[in-house]
């Protein structure tokens, strides 16, 4: 992969993210460490729940995204880190066997009017399950840094 600058980003560009399929283990494995809610931890649980199944922690879907971010552009970028989300929402529930294909959209980008040296580039980042429904949907700004303030600046 080609390392990314913030010049390297267009608008409207898309960026495919990859797949990822959830197993029941690590849906049960994040729980247990940081949303143990008893749908979250159990087969048993999720069928005791509205959701009918076990399901994993909407934490867990944006930890899954996360990852996806990293290993499709982020780790290879620029990238200065983000000073918030915009907005987060679930639309879904994800089960064990659900197969998450990612989607990301340059919404706008811009450079800093306070530091040159940083461009924001704000995006709407998706998860879709085999069948396209939307499971995740994220609004969010990522500085990078463009190409004039060179990689050690």
């Amino acid at each position: 992969m080609t390392f990314r600058y913030f010049d390297d980003f267009t608008q409207d560009e898309k960026i495919d993210l990859g797949s990822h399929t959830v197993t029941a283990e690590e849906i049960v494995d994040y729980a247990s460490q940081f949303d143990p809610a008893p749908f979250h931890l159990s087969e048993e649980g999720g069928k005791a729940s509205m959701l009918g199944q076990l399901s994993a922690s909407g934490w867990h879907t944006c930890a899954i995204l996360m990852r996806m971010m990293c290993d499709t552009f982020l780790l290879d970028s620029s990238g200065q880190g983000s000073p918030g989300i915009d907005e987060c929402q679930w639309h879904a529930p994800v089960h064990p066997g659900d197969t998450l294909a990612g989607r990301a959209t340059i919404v706008s980008k811009r450079l800093s009017a306070t530091r040159p040296d940083i461009g924001i580039i704000h995006f709407r980042f998706e998860l879709f399950k085999d069948d396209g429904a939307k499971v995740l949907a994220v609004v969010n700004p990522i500085m990078f840094r463009p190409r004039s303030a060179g990689e050690a600046a």
